[in-house]
């Protein structure tokens, strides 16, 4: 089954949170604080895989989550890193972000690609320790990691793309010009999927693609073709078949404009892609036919190869002519990742720190806070110093001024989480 997009969800591990410890040891006294700092949480990699070349697999496991790294131990021991997890995937995979689209990566190269990065471990007590605080009861907690909905986009990595009408030939020059064994019959739509095989040409050789046949519409979705037009984005040059005998009924010279129309509504990009044409199926075509579309084409402007993919005519020049032209061209083409704008990151940086004040009755307030969850959960409410590090969260984040702004009044009661405090001014 061949499978190109596929939709998945990642978590990269949550850092280990920090120890409250203190130094015990026969014969020494006031140890001090060596409370050791959380590991860090695993991070969600991918990395280019050549043996694959389908997303099938992630047709049956969609959802990927990393460990946590362990909190710290005593005598100020940090705690382990949790280990990555490596997915792999076929080389030229695209990773977007699920819900904007973003691209985050392309992977086609050698170097593994962090996607979604662990967070770092909190701070264990022996960090906060001064002349005067010389026995902190407090630690920070492991940061979260970051968490995505992903679609994973396969585009093929093919340095050259066989396009052109269902039945012209395709799989029949590809099978005969490469190791490559697709289906073939004389029948339209044999090939279901895109087919690479490996041209060698004595020391040169490249990559060549087939690309199930393309019909008119195909990049408004008709036929198979809206499905695998992607695959021919990154070709560096294009050869695009044509059945010159016309003898399923079809004009060759319109097949040619049809197939190009299509491309150019595809991606205006791709109708610029350099084009070689090849006229097959010579071997039972007339001569005036072959007279009349060659004059058409070079009327155009385009390099024409006649050929028999059955009879193996005139491949030779056709693939010398190739070589030629990837020679001038330039590598195979890769996607840069598009970096987040300004206002999305102020967007990010809010979030982080966003919250909501709600008094459902008289002297009674809520505080709606996701980020404060580890920091509650890590504070020593028996612990002034604690308290105190507590409390200018509270007020540099603007939640005690919230508060003020709801009409909090002293003596009032305020909840975070299973928290409960009197106010105070």
């Amino acid at each position: 089954m061949f499978v190109d997009v596929v939709k998945i969800m990642v978590k990269a591990g949550d850092g280990g949170n920090g120890m409250v410890s203190f130094h015990r040891e026969k014969y020494v006294q006031a140890g001090g604080p060596d409370g050791g700092d959380g590991g860090k949480g695993g991070d969600i990699v991918f990395v280019a895989d050549d043996n694959l070349s389908t997303l099938v697999d992630f047709r049956f496991r969609k959802k990927f989550t990393a460990e946590n790294g362990q909190n710290g131990g005593t005598k100020r021991c940090t705690g382990k890193s949790a280990a990555d997890i490596v997915i792999k995937v076929p080389r030229g995979t695209l990773v977007k972000d699920a819900e904007s689209g973003r691209l985050l990566a392309d992977i086609s190269g050698e170097k593994p690609v962090i996607i979604a990065r662990g967070g770092k471990g909190g701070k264990g007590n022996m960090n906060f320790a001064t002349p005067t605080r010389q026995a902190p009861q407090f630690a920070k907690p492991g940061f979260p990691g970051e968490t995505f909905g992903l679609t994973l986009e396969l585009k093929l990595l093919a340095d050259v793309g066989l396009v052109g009408f269902p039945n012209v030939g395709k799989s029949s020059l590809i099978s005969v010009v490469s190791a490559a064994k697709p289906q073939i019959a004389n029948y339209h739509f044999t090939t279901l999927t895109p087919v690479l095989g490996v041209v060698k040409q004595g020391e040169k050789s490249f990559v060549m693609a087939d690309i199930p046949g393309l019909i008119e519409g195909a990049s408004e979705g008709v036929g198979l073709g809206h499905d695998f037009l992607r695959h021919v984005e990154r070709c560096r040059l294009i050869v695009h078949i044509v059945d010159v005998s016309g003898n399923e009924g079809r004009c060759p010279k319109e097949d040619l404009e049809k197939i190009n129309v299509e491309l150019a509504r595809f991606s205006e990009e791709l109708s610029e892609r350099p084009q070689i044409i090849a006229a097959n199926k010579a071997d039972i075509a007339s001569p005036e036919q072959i007279a009349e579309f060659r004059e058409f084409v070079e009327a155009n402007g385009a390099e024409l190869f006649v050929i028999s993919a059955a009879t193996k005519s005139g491949l030779q020049e056709l693939l010398n002519s190739v070589i030629e032209n990837l020679e001038k061209l330039p590598p195979v083409k890769s996607y840069v990742p598009e970096p987040l704008s300004r206002a999305e990151l102020d967007e990010i940086e809010k979030s982080k720190r966003s919250y909501k004040v709600t008094n459902p009755e008289e002297g009674y307030f809520i505080i709606d806070a996701p980020f404060l969850a580890p920091i509650i959960a890590s504070a020593n409410m028996n612990d002034y110093e604690s308290l105190q590090y507590l409390q200018r969260v509270l007020r540099s984040s603007g939640i005690i001024d919230a508060l003020e702004d709801a009409g909090v009044e002293e003596e009032d009661t305020v909840a975070i989480f299973d928290f409960e405090f009197t106010y105070v001014r």
